[in-house]
């Protein structure tokens, strides 16, 4: 039974709702988290298959394979990776940012921004605070995935800064939130199953596409978001395909890693071969 780690935010909601509507999913055995605890379950081998931030990619590309056409990604404001902030951006730099502990890829992301395309010197410090507390200790903080799109609903009189908008005005290529990693132990050993579910996934992703008002009328998130809005969000935030654009701008996301020292080295971008023979 292949071992599958699910992120329980808004975004991957419409890929697991289609592949439990559509697949066979009685050799699948989910396992639900945050970023950080699946990508931790995924390096130790306690699960198979998960949509794992880019950067656990980069940090162990050794250990895992890619499944191809799949990612979360966004063209553009991707609206739940946010910065919250007391002053405007051009203002923030010296000064602290807070961190959100659930996503490395998105705080290296932050970096990058403020650092290469700003030419800021900022610190960074995880907080587990509420926004509202943690604006009360540094003028700025991340937040990612739910917590993001809560507080883009709730909050007022702040600037707010979507990283996936800034990095697209910057570069004018999409960014990857996350891939669909497996592990290279699983891909060896039970190749014809995690190719299967590369497959599975893949139309899961094109059904998912046109039934968005039916996904959301059954979501937990349209409760607190609105079931118009999580379309919207799904629709024109969200991309989860892999094509070359994503691939460059996944590349260049590695080369300023590794310019920055968050990486050593440019990882090799290494997809599994989902055809019926292997090479």
């Amino acid at each position: 039974m292949l071992r599958i780690g699910r992120i329980s935010y808004a975004n991957c909601t419409p890929i697991f709702h289609a592949l439990q509507q559509h697949a066979p999913c009685d050799n699948y055995h989910f396992t639900q988290g945050v970023p950080a605890q699946l990508n931790a379950m995924l390096s130790a081998g306690e699960i198979d298959v998960c949509p794992s931030s880019s950067i656990e990619y980069a940090h162990h590309s050794g250990q895992y394979l890619i499944l191809p056409d799949l990612s979360i990604s966004s063209s553009g404001a991707v609206g739940s990776v946010l910065l919250f902030s007391r002053m405007p951006i051009e203002e923030l730099d010296g000064h602290s940012i807070l961190l959100s502990s659930e996503s490395a890829t998105s705080v290296n992301l932050l970096r990058i921004l403020m650092t290469i395309r700003f030419g800021y010197i900022c610190t960074y410090s995880v907080s587990s605070l509420p926004l509202d507390k943690a604006l009360q200790a540094a003028p700025a903080m991340l937040l990612i995935g739910d917590a993001a799109l809560r507080s883009s609903l709730e909050v007022s009189g702040l600037f707010m800064y979507d990283l996936g908008k800034l990095w697209y005005d910057w570069t004018g290529l999409p960014f990857v939130f996350a891939l669909w990693l497996c592990g290279r132990k699983a891909a060896e050993e039970r190749y014809d199953e995690v190719s299967r579910l590369a497959c599975d996934l893949v139309a899961a992703k094109e059904n998912a596409s046109g039934a968005f008002e039916e996904i959301a009328q059954s979501s937990p998130e349209a409760a607190w978001m609105g079931k118009e809005r999580l379309i919207t969000y799904w629709r024109d935030n969200i991309s989860y395909d892999l094509g070359q654009r994503h691939l460059e701008g996944l590349a260049l996301f590695y080369r300023y890693c590794t310019e920055l020292g968050l990486l050593k080295d440019e990882p090799v971008l290494d997809l599994l071969n989902t055809d019926s023979e292997r090479g």
